[in-house]
């Protein structure tokens, strides 16, 4: 049987070509490009140059990927890919084609199953299922943000979190999403969790995971990175910062005056080739790694400072 095919395809700006780029590989690293900025008469071959690349509109440039038809992240990717390019506030035209139903948004929880990692079972709030012995439970649904649990940056930040949660930690979350993250370590034993998104949508999809959770010592806030988010007397013990290698080293140079002496930062939303880019800015801001895990073409690292 031939395989079913999603294409996501966001035609943009120029100017906002990176940033798109960026948000797209949160998904799927995996991009089709097509990038007209530098096009012109090859310096070597002359002439011998495609005639539709050298009259392309330079102004403009698209970005695709495709997931398979019956992928648990795909109906979800597209809520979250539009909600981001919103927020980039620029002119992202987003075309989805290969849509199996005209009910997406509820369609795609049959696809959404539970996933366990280490002790932490993250169980979809819309099904029965109990827990098993000695398991820590995250109900979620997702709705109009991303984090299902099952993307490879999500579990890799849970697959170290309880590694690193001291007892009574002040834990911060960046670019929170469904707030997974906060409730789970809010259950993990987290004296109080701080979560933060610039996207209001994913912020109000979060506060309502945190009610069904019970979590009282979670608090939603909306925030560009960090320009809204409380400081604390002595500082957060735990950060976690699921987002894009970009936005990344963006966080780094204002996230130290956030942290208590000896606060571990896990880093995730990495795609394996801008694992470098990371490194050099964690250095340059004077933290050194403790952990690395990957699971597919997907980085997490752990960091302290000092």
């Amino acid at each position: 049987m031939q395989q079913e095919w999603i294409e996501f395809k966001a035609e943009t700006d120029s100017a906002l070509l990176d940033a798109v780029i960026a948000v797209m590989s949160r998904i799927e690293p995996a991009l089709v490009i097509e990038d007209n900025r530098d096009a012109g008469p090859d310096p070597m071959y002359g002439e011998l140059v495609d005639e539709r690349i050298l009259s392309a509109d330079k102004s403009r440039g698209s970005v695709a990927f495709y997931l398979p038809a019956d992928s648990p992240e795909a109906p979800a990717a597209e809520v979250f890919l539009r909600e981001r390019f919103a927020a980039l506030g620029g002119n992202v035209r987003l075309t989805v084609t290969g849509r199996r139903s005209a009910e997406w948004e509820e369609n795609w929880k049959k696809y959404y199953r539970p996933q366990r990692i280490g002790r932490i079972a993250i169980l979809p709030a819309w099904l029965d299922e109990e827990a098993r012995e000695g398991e820590i439970v995250v109900r979620m649904d997702p709705g109009m943000a991303f984090g299902t649990g099952t993307h490879e940056t999500t579990r890799l930040v849970l697959s170290m979190i309880g590694d690193y949660l001291p007892e009574n930690a002040a834990v911060l979350d960046v670019g929170c999403g469904s707030g997974i993250l906060s409730i789970a370590a809010s259950k993990l034993g987290a004296r109080r969790c701080v979560a933060c998104d610039l996207d209001p949508d994913a912020v109000r999809v979060a506060q309502e995971n945190v009610e069904k959770n019970g979590c009282k010592n979670v608090l939603c806030v909306q925030s560009d990175l960090l320009s809204s988010v409380e400081r604390i007397p002595g500082g957060y013990q735990l950060v976690a910062a699921n987002l894009v290698a970009e936005i990344i080293v963006r966080l780094l140079p204002s996230l130290p005056a956030y942290l208590s002496p000896g606060a571990v930062c896990l880093f995730s939303g990495i795609v394996d080739k801008s694992e470098g880019l990371v490194r050099e800015a964690l250095e340059k801001n004077g933290f050194r790694i403790l952990r690395r895990e990957r699971e597919n073409d997907w980085v997490a690292l752990a960091a302290a400072r000092g």
